[in-house]
């Protein structure tokens, strides 16, 4: 496959899988018109498919697909054998029915079970592009070809995403509310910026600080003091005087005494 082809084949299926929900592996219904195919044109139906869905794929038939092999004859042997390698799916048809009627039942109105579906039938192919969410593969002239989206899958994908933007009120009304937030304080002016402004110079104080004394006393303990030791000297001085016997000057000689 050419590398471009993958590419767009690679973004089909990542349309499927986010807005259908599409997962691998990829649940493939194929009818008996393709195993037929696939064996004259020496195809390898489940490793084509692998290649065209860019991921696992899952075969599937039903059996009123087989019920149709087995109708054509010995000669679709070896589709009937490519057939019965695949798993099958119930379609709960007591009788059997047409191939396309079958797999247009199994798909529903919905394609809920999430089918791509493998056919070479035109009008299966007609009825399957009107149901949202279904990929279609066909093979031409020996190349398996992913058909891309109808304007059904494409007008629902829409919508989702439109769902999805703008939600409906009911379901808004069934999520959580969450509490309000309280009110917000309004702020008044701010101040400047700190780090912008001078810093203050610290003034001297009108009153001078009187200055210690260098031995760690106050001013007035040192007069006290002071005081104190002239009390002290004059009271001895006194002493000093009375042992001496009153006046301590000595005499004074004048010359008519000598």
């Amino acid at each position: 496959m050419r590398r471009k082809r993958a590419k767009t084949y690679r973004k089909l299926m990542s349309l499927y899988c986010m807005s259908f929900g599409f997962r691998e592996p990829y649940q493939v219904l194929v009818d008996s018109e393709i195993c037929k195919i696939a064996i004259e044109s020496r195809i390898d139906l489940s490793r084509q498919l692998s290649t065209v869905l860019q991921g696992a794929t899952k075969p599937m038939i039903t059996q009123c697909c087989i019920h149709e092999l087995y109708l054509q004859g010995k000669s679709q042997q070896p589709a009937v054998d490519l057939a019965k390698a695949f798993e099958r799916r119930k379609c709960n048809h007591r009788e059997a029915i047409p191939g396309y009627d079958c797999l247009e039942s199994v798909v529903g109105d919905t394609n809920k079970h999430r089918y791509v579906v493998a056919t070479q039938s035109q009008p299966l192919r007609a009825k399957l592009r009107l149901i949202p969410g279904v990929p279609i593969i066909h093979i031409n002239r020996s190349v398996m070809i992913l058909e891309p989206p109808s304007k059904e899958t494409i007008r629902v994908k829409q919508l989702k995403e439109q769902q999805a933007l703008c939600p409906a009120a009911a379901e808004l009304a069934k999520l959580p509310q969450q509490p309000s937030d309280p009110p917000r304080k309004k702020k008044g002016p701010k101040g400047p910026n700190p780090l912008s402004v001078k810093k203050k110079v610290a003034r001297p104080s009108s009153t001078r600080s009187i200055p210690s004394s260098p031995s760690g006393l106050s001013v007035g303990e040192k007069r006290k003091r002071e005081e104190n030791n002239d009390h002290m000297t004059a009271t001895r001085k006194r002493k000093r005087r009375r042992k001496h016997g009153g006046d301590p000057t000595p005499p004074v000689v004048t010359t008519a005494q000598l």
